[in-house]
C-alpha cells in the first residue's frame, strides 16, 4: 500500500514509518516539524525509494489537497497531534487548533480525495488516539471500546473531540475509517519531555528525578515498536467504523517505573557514589492528574490476533540502552522549548 502518515517525524509516527517501509509499503511522511518532531527519527529509511517527505501542516487545506493529488495514497494514518498533557495545561489553544481543527481539515481533504477517486473500497482513514479520552480509573477495572468518554485535561478533551469527528465523518459521509486508542508509549526516539526519557536523561546528568505526587499513578506501558505493529494490523484488518484499544498489558505505578530505570542504570552506567534512586524527588502533582489508565485489549486480540510482544522489563532495558547509545540524538534536542522545564503547573 501507499500510506500517508501524518506526524511521521514524531515519536510514534516515526516508528510507524520505519516499520511500514521495512515491510515494503510506500510511505509519504507529512509533518509540520513542530518542536517535538525530528527527521533523524526516520533517517534509516530516508534514502529508500519507498519513502517521501512532505513538510506541511494538517491545518493547511491547500497543502493537504496538493499532497493527496501528488501522491494518491491508498490509506491515511493520522498521528499528527499535540500530545503532552502538561503543555496542554499551559497552552490549550494549540491543542484545539491542531488536534481538533487539524483533524477536521484532514478529514475534509481525505473525503474530497476519496470521492474524487471514485470512493475506492480499499481506502482507509486510520485515526490514532489515546486511552486518556476515557478519563481516570479507580483501583480496579479497565477501559474497553465501550467505555464512555470522560476527558480530564485539555489534551484528552482535544483528542476526544477528534475521535468524535472521525466517527461523524464515517456515519455522515461514509468515509471508511478505523480508530485506535492506545496506552502510554515508550521506547527509542521518545522526545525528552515525558516521564521515561526525562528520568533517564536527568539521571545521566545527576539531576533530581521528578515524580509527581507520591508516584502512585498507574499506567499501562506499550513499547512503541509493538504499537507500530498493532497500528498496521488495525489498518489492514480492522473493521470499518470500528475502534480498537491497544494496550501493552504492562501496568505499573510511576514510582515503580522510575525505580526500575534507576536499577537498570545502576548496572549499565553506575554512579561514582551511591545509586540513582537517591536522586528521586517528589514534586507537586499535575493538576487533574488521572489516577490510573488500563486497557482491556480483548477486541484486538480476538478479532485481529494481535498481542504485544515486549514485556515491560525487556522494553525498559532496550529503551535505557538506546538512550545510552544515542547521546547525539538527545543532546541536539536539549535546547528546544520546554525541554528540562517543569510545565503544566497552572491550577
Amino acid at each position: 500500500m501507499k500510506l500517508l502518515v501524518t506526524g511521521g517525524a514524531g515519536f510514534i509516527g516515526s516508528a510507524v514509518v520505519r516499520l511500514a517501509v521495512s515491510r515494503g509499503h510506500e510511505v509519504v511522511n507529512l509533518d509540520a516539524l513542530t518542536y517535538a518532531a525530528c527527521l533523524e527519527n526516520v533517517a534509516e529509511v530516508a534514502g529508500s525509494p519507498l519513502y517521501a517527505f512532505e513538510e506541511a501542516d494538517i491545518r493547511d487545506a491547500a497543502a493537504l489537497d496538493r499532497v493527496f493529488a501528488a501522491h494518491e495514497p491508498d490509506a491515511v494514518m493520522h498521528l499528527a497531534a499535540e500530545s503532552h498533557v502538561d503543555r496542554s495545561i499551559d497552552g490549550p489553544g494549540t491543542f484545539v487548533e491542531t488536534n481538533v481543527t487539524g483533524t477536521y481539515t484532514l478529514l475534509e481533504a481525505a473525503r474530497k480525495y476519496w470521492v474524487g477517486q471514485g470512493r475506492p473500497e480499499g481506502f482507509r482513514f486510520h485515526h490514532i488516539s489515546t486511552d486518556e479520552v476515557f478519563g481516570s480509573l479507580g483501583a480496579t477495572g479497565k477501559f474497553t471500546e465501550e467505555t464512555p468518554y470522560d476527558p480530564r485535561s485539555p489534551y484528552s478533551a482535544s483528542k476526544a473531540a477528534s475521535d468524535h469527528l472521525v466517527r461523524a465523518w464515517h456515519e455522515t459521509y461514509g468515509l471508511p475509517v478505523v480508530l485506535s486508542n492506545c496506552s502510554n508509549n515508550y521506547g527509542p526516539y521518545h522526545f525528552p519531555e515525558k516521564l521515561i526519557p526525562v528520568i533517564i536523561l536527568n539521571a545521566l546528568a545527576g539531576k533530581p528525578l521528578p515524580v509527581y505526587g507520591k508516584g502512585e499513578n498507574v499506567r499501562d506501558w506499550l513499547y512503541v515498536e509493538d504499537h507500530a505493529d498493532a497500528l498496521l494490523t488495525v489498518l489492514e484488518k480492522g473493521a470499518l467504523g470500528r475502534s480498537y484499544n491497544i494496550g501493552g498489558e504492562n501496568e505499573a505505578t510511576n514510582i515503580e517505573i522510575v525505580r526500575r530505570i534507576c536499577g537498570i542504570l545502576d548496572e549499565k552506567r553506575p554512579r561514582e557514589a551511591g545509586g540513582y534512586a537517591e536522586l528521586i524527588t517528589f514534586v507537586a502533582d499535575r493538576p487533574g492528574h488521572d489516577l490510573r489508565y488500563a486497557i482491556e485489549p480483548a477486541r484486538i486480540r480476538e478479532e485481529l490476533g494481535w498481542r504485544p510482544s515486549v514485556t515491560l522489563a525487556e522494553g525498559l532495558e532496550r529503551t535505557v540502552q538506546w538512550y545510552l547509545d544515542n547521546e547525539g540524538w538527545w543532546r541536539a534536542l536539549q535546547g528546544r522549548q520546554g525541554v528540562g522545564e517543569r510545565l503544566g503547573k497552572a491550577g
